[in-house]
């Protein structure tokens, strides 16, 4: 009866840990990471968050998930796109593979290997993207796309076909 209630108890304590949320911290990361130099406004203006802390379900402007953050970046440029990795998954366009990239394109993942989107970024060039991640960075980060995303990389999308000279 007391080995019952010790794995309860056990039970218990694992399932409580794991929903607690991690504390929010409102501080820049201050670490080193490459950038790498672009004249496409969406990649500046992405670079202004680099550090940014992770916040699941927001949309900044001092904390971000993945695709809050791609909204954001978006939104301060007067471009509409939707809020969610699924429905900007959907945007109107050609899937494209890892080849046809361009600076500035939006790239989709399936992190959980579940069979739908649930992560994006945006394409920096060089096989490097950015994207607030939840994992060791906890921030708006820049991440090699033959890493660790290598095989939960989906499909990128151009937001324009015909991308506006000052982008």
């Amino acid at each position: 009866m007391n080995k019952i209630i010790n794995i309860s108890i056990l039970l218990s304590l694992i399932l409580f840990t794991g929903c607690l949320k991690r504390p929010i911290k409102n501080k820049r990361v201050n670490y080193r990471v490459q950038t790498i130099p672009s004249n496409n406004m969406i990649i500046k203006e992405a670079y202004k968050h680099l550090g940014s802390p992770y916040r699941y379900g927001a949309t900044g402007p001092n904390s971000f998930d993945c695709s809050g953050f791609v909204y954001a970046v978006h939104r301060n440029l007067g471009i509409k796109i939707p809020r969610t990795s699924r429905d900007q998954s959907e945007i109107r366009g050609r899937k494209l593979s890892k080849n046809e990239l361009r600076a500035g394109d939006l790239l989709f993942f399936d992190t959980a290997h579940r069979g739908h989107v649930n992560h994006v970024g945006i394409y920096l060039g060089n096989g490097k993207f950015i994207h607030a991640s939840s994992g060791k960075a906890h921030s708006v980060t820049i991440s090699d796309i033959n890493a660790w995303y290598k095989d939960k990389f989906r499909w990128g999308k151009h937001v324009y076909d015909a991308i506006p000279s000052r982008f």
